[in-house]
């Protein structure tokens, strides 16, 4: 798979939709790893528009990540229910939940029209995360030449990926920062960490394998090497580079005590994410209490809440992904920080 991708480094940027750009991915590109968008969070007439400005910065290949999660079905007592509970936050920063809430993301399954727009402009890569896309999407894309891969968190869904004709599986360890890209969160979890996995996938599967979660330095990507991973994604890695689309008191937050006390939690989108522990993840009530609604249409709340208490000058309410490894991110542009890790990857091959 590197070789067909034409990568001289093992370096995957992961997609991060919100914080990757286009000037992110292209800079990953150009210094010779593989850099990602994440277009999950928009629409096809957004992912035509990162796609054709990141193609406008880079001559590289690049990955477009898209969400194939399970249509979610309103339950307007439930999400009544959750609003409910989330009241006394939004009354802290006067400021009242919204009236409904609504499905703020359409899965990659139920648009075609960006199964239409992948096809036409054939990037070198498309990933799925939370789950995979019908065999006839999956074929369609197979023949426009577009290399496919999808997140795996433990073995049954990476025999999965293997069975639905894919190219290759992102192993997402426990550690990762995001969200976790379970197929099905009503199953059990086994929380299975990046190396355990990678290694479990790599000895049972023949198929490329690139590992993803808490891996921040050449020595991490070393490891994940040595375990028969073809490469390693590096998400965190990227938030406090300056290409990325990060807000200061996220990349405040990255540095910060939060960074040593990651969590994961459902409590921000509806599906489990990792992420600095701030005012949201330490909510104890809305934890105990209630039960998230179904994934993205918990997320609306989620991100009223976020900008309620933004305007109010507090920012503990944000989706601040970040994965176990964050105490060891550093701020550097793209490029230089792709290079410093090919040099710390040489010194420890």
């Amino acid at each position: 798979m590197m070789d067909a991708l034409g990568l001289r480094l093992p370096i995957f940027q992961a997609p991060m939709a919100g914080v990757s750009t286009p000037q992110l991915a292209a800079a990953v590109s150009n210094a010779g790893g593989l850099g990602a968008i994440g277009v999950g969070a928009t629409d096809a007439a957004g992912s035509a528009e990162m796609i054709a400005e990141t193609r406008a910065a880079t001559d590289g290949p690049f990955n477009v990540n898209v969400f194939s999660h399970e249509t979610p079905q309103p339950d307007p007592e439930a999400e009544q229910a959750w609003l409910d509970l989330l009241h006394p936050l939004f009354a802290e920063f006067d400021a009242a939940p919204p009236a409904r809430l609504r499905t703020i993301y359409r899965s990659f399954d139920d648009d075609p029209d960006l199964l239409a727009l992948l096809i036409e402009t054939r990037p070198a890569v498309v990933s799925f995360h939370f789950g995979l896309p019908g065999a006839q999407a999956v074929r369609a894309l197979r023949d426009a030449g577009i290399t496919l891969l999808a997140t795996a968190t433990n073995t049954d869904e990476g025999r999965r990926i293997k069975a639905a004709g894919l190219h290759g599986i992102v192993a997402q360890g426990i550690e990762a920062g995001g969200h976790r890209g379970v197929f099905d969160c009503r199953a059990p979890d086994p929380q299975l960490g990046t190396l355990a996995l990678t290694r479990l996938l790599t000895a049972e599967l023949d198929m490329p394998v690139v590992a993803a979660g808490g891996i921040m330095d050449g020595a991490g990507i070393a490891a994940a090497l040595r375990l028969g991973a073809v490469a390693a994604q590096l998400g965190t890695a990227f938030i406090d580079c300056p290409e990325s689309a990060a807000d200061a008191a996220y990349r405040a937050a990255l540095h910060g005590p939060g960074g040593y006390r990651t969590r994961l939690t459902s409590v921000i989108s509806g599906r489990p994410a990792r992420a600095l522990e701030n005012r949201f993840t330490a909510e104890d009530s809305v934890a105990r209490h209630g039960t998230p609604p179904a994934y993205p249409i918990a997320y609306d709340a989620g991100k009223a809440l976020n900008a309620a208490a933004k305007a109010a000058g507090e920012h503990g309410f944000g989706a601040q992904w970040a994965g176990q490894g964050a105490p060891l991110a550093r701020t550097l542009p793209a490029a230089e920080l792709v290079a410093t890790l090919a040099r710390e990857l040489e010194a420890h091959r």
